[in-house]
């Protein structure tokens, strides 16, 4: 088999934004995902928003949600079908951890990281209209704030980006699991385990995007990688069997953890926890106290006591060791095998949100040869389903 410019592993959301980031750079590139299809992992099991990530202000992270708001509007714009804004309502109590003022400060922080765009003005809804919020409980509601950001099927959206990656000349491989990988003088050679057999792949470099299985994957290199300190948290989500009608809420568990209650193909979605997870990425379930813990928040907040849970699932992030999930960094981490002209990239983490950037970072970092460009990420239309 000729050799790539570049193998992906992994066929998520930062795998497949890599594929397209090196094809639209003019690189040869493969992607090789273990499962069948796509989006079998984190990628369809997130909380399904094209976001900033307002909470993000509380630990300082402006950078990050500036770069995730810039690429919310990129994919607005290129993903219309896939990616649409939607009202976020924030309700505030009496005794809640954040008081109006507070929101009201994070909101124009909000904003003016986004260019103060009309996207990103926000309000208070007037009393007369808090009867319209789905049957949201109004005893000791203070005010209601509104903002806007985005929502999009996650597993679509992958599926969008890599056929946007195959139109520029990117190869998809399904159903191939990488046995040993072998880094030498000219890159990368990988062999992989198929339906068929086994095949030996080679390229300049390769970019482990796993994601949950990122570390499993570096256990097969040779030689031996290090990996940084890093663990794997659980969210899960349900699904109510009952529809909402005016938009997203952003509520206080009775932890004080946020959590969405969000429309969801006609239902209702709910999420997400956070707990570390020790296992088989492709093992992970929803806990019994995660999904009372879930429920028992929407039932506090709306009117409808005995909704019917059609589903749950738990999905995985990768998120540096130590403290609360809730507080640590979002930040992408981007481990290499060497500093200068690296053949192994490993994606650590990452944002639904800022896949395109990421991708961009890791082809700066790769130090790839120059090729005739076929495009320009920042303008690709992504095919709507």
């Amino acid at each position: 088999m000729q050799p790539y410019d570049l193998i992906v592993i992994g066929g998520g959301i930062q795998g497949v934004g890599v594929a397209q980031a090196a094809a639209a750079a003019g690189y040869s590139v493969a992607l090789f995902e273990q499962y069948g299809d796509l989006a079998q992992g984190t990628s369809s099991r997130s909380s399904k928003l094209i976001h900033g990530g307002l909470r993000y202000l509380e630990t300082g992270q402006f950078s990050l949600v500036r770069e995730c708001l810039h690429e919310r509007e990129l994919l607005l714009e290129n993903a219309p079908d896939l990616v649409r804004l939607q009202p976020f309502y924030l309700p505030v109590y009496r005794g809640g951890r954040h008081g109006v003022l507070k929101l009201r400060a994070g909101l124009s922080a909000y904003a003016l990281l986004n260019g103060l765009r009309a996207d990103s003005r926000f309000s208070a809804l007037p009393k007369k209209q808090w009867s319209q919020l789905d049957g949201l409980r109004r005893e000791g509601l203070r005010t209601v704030l509104r903002y806007y950001d985005g929502q999009t099927d996650d597993a679509a959206l992958t599926r969008a980006v890599m056929a946007s990656a195959m139109a520029l000349g990117a190869e998809l491989h399904l159903s191939h699991r990488s046995e040993l990988v072998e880094l030498n003088a000219g890159g990368v050679e990988v062999l992989f385990q198929t339906q068929g057999g086994q095949l030996t792949c080679r390229a300049r470099a390769l970019v482990n995007a796993a994601g949950p299985w990122a570390a499993q994957f570096l256990a097969c290199v040779r030689p031996t990688q290090s990996t940084p300190a890093i663990e794997l948290v659980a969210g899960t989500h349900i699904l109510l069997d009952r529809p909402l009608e005016a938009g997203i809420y952003y509520v206080e568990a009775s932890d004080g953890r946020p959590v969405f209650v969000m429309p969801w193909q006609g239902r209702t979605l709910v999420g997400t926890t956070e707990r570390i997870y020790h296992g088989d990425p492709g093992a992970v379930s929803p806990e019994d106290a995660e999904i009372t813990y879930l429920l028992e928040t929407y039932q506090h907040y709306f009117a409808d006591m005995n909704p019917t849970i059609l589903d749950a699932f738990a999905g995985l992030r990768v998120l540096p060791s130590g403290g609360d999930p809730n507080r640590r960094s979002r930040d992408t981490m981007l481990l290499t095998d060497r500093e200068h002209k690296p053949r192994l990239l490993s994606v650590l983490g990452g944002k639904l949100t800022a896949y395109r950037a990421t991708a961009e970072r890791i082809m700066k970092t790769l130090d790839l040869p120059a090729r005739v460009s076929r495009g320009d990420t920042r303008r690709l239309r992504l095919p709507s389903e």
